[in-house]
């Protein structure tokens, strides 16, 4: 339930972003939101953070999600999942699919795949609402909804009856809170970067409300419908245990599997597609000195980068799985992720009092 929490303080720096940016007229980089930070060291440790953070971030994402892919082409290929030279060649794609798209700039590569992948995931949200109980999926997207107002804070403090216990917390809200921390820093500037001549009101109600009602419906239609699949099947031995190859299971028990389990693959790699083009055109305006179109050669750098990082790490997963490489990668992001919490309130509390100044 922190989740909301996280998006609203999000959706705040990124207005404070972009008001540096286009009414302050200062570079794009995360310290030049506050001129306190950018006149001193802080502002390089807070602009080094930022990169190390978001690398990261994108790292461990990349990880699960070629994870995932390879999973379910193992599956579709009753195969046991963990191929090697799938996951090395996965990452190959997808990092030259993103370099391509970062190099032809924000309108002509990055929006074209972003684009797409909306137009297909509401394709394929129609296609299983559908198909599956329309009067239940609605009636528990609206008691969901009514539960998540009015039970926001004792969800958000996991108080009495609403704590779902140490070991949940740590394996999956403190991860996510910290994934969301982490991705805070390039995606807010990258949607400050797009978002040039958008009032405040039109930047919380298209990032923050209809992603949020989005997320919410999409939970309640898969849930709802995965939920009496469950309960249609006589004896369940836990089918979609794996988070790898669930969704691939789920789509099995509808019409034209072959076709829905391969635009799921193809989702799945177009949306880590946009995710790491989207960082590499970020983490090149933080070194092209905060350009808003920053060079060609530092979108060929952070892409090689990313890849060799991305592919050294899951090389070192497979040789040594019982270190277990992302998992410590997880940890280590909820660790490098925190002072990002700290700065948030800080960047709110001087944007706050500059507005105040200006004001009197």
């Amino acid at each position: 339930m922190g989740f909301y929490c996280l998006g609203l303080l999000w959706i705040i720096c990124i207005d404070i972003i972009a008001y540096s940016l286009f009414v302050e007229k200062q570079d794009i980089r995360l310290s030049s939101s506050f001129k306190v930070f950018h006149s001193n060291h802080w502002g390089k440790s807070i602009d080094i953070l930022t990169i190390l953070t978001t690398m990261i971030g994108l790292v461990a994402a990349i990880g699960l999600g070629t994870s995932q892919i390879e999973g379910g082409i193992s599956h579709l290929q009753s195969k046991d999942p963990g191929n090697l030279l799938m996951n090395l060649l996965l990452v190959l794609v997808i990092c030259v699919l993103a370099f391509f798209s970062a190099w032809a700039g924000v309108n002509k590569g990055i929006k074209r795949i972003s684009n797409w992948n909306i137009y297909i995931t509401i394709l394929l949200l129609l296609f299983v609402f559908i198909l599956g109980n329309i009067p239940e999926i609605i009636s528990n997207f609206l008691n969901s909804l009514y539960h998540y107002i009015f039970d926001f804070i004792p969800l958000s403090l996991a108080g009495g009856n609403l704590d779902p216990g140490k070991q949940f917390l740590t394996d999956w809200t403190y991860y996510y809170w910290a994934f969301w921390l982490a991705w805070a820093p390039f995606t807010g500037v990258f949607i400050a970067r797009i978002s040039q001549g958008r009032s405040i009101r039109e930047l919380i109600f298209g990032v923050l409300l209809i992603p949020s009602l989005g997320s919410f419906f999409w939970f309640s239609v898969f849930g709802t419908s995965a939920f009496e699949i469950i309960g249609d099947i006589a004896t369940y031995n836990n089918e979609f245990s794996n988070v790898f190859t669930s969704l691939f299971i789920f789509f099995e028990n509808y019409p034209l599997p072959a076709v829905s389990s391969l635009v799921v693959i193809l989702l799945l790699i177009s949306f880590l597609v946009t995710s790491v083009d989207s960082a590499i055109f970020v983490l090149s305006m933080f070194t092209d000195k905060g350009n808003t179109e920053p060079k060609k050669k530092y979108r060929l750098g952070w892409a090689v980068l990313i890849f060799i990082f991305c592919e050294a790490i899951i090389v070192l997963g497979q040789t040594k799985p019982d270190s277990n490489v992302l998992t410590a990668m997880q940890k280590f992001l909820i660790i490098s992720s925190l002072p990002f919490a700290i700065l948030s309130v800080i960047i709110i509390f001087l944007f706050s009092k500059k507005l105040l100044q200006k004001k009197n």
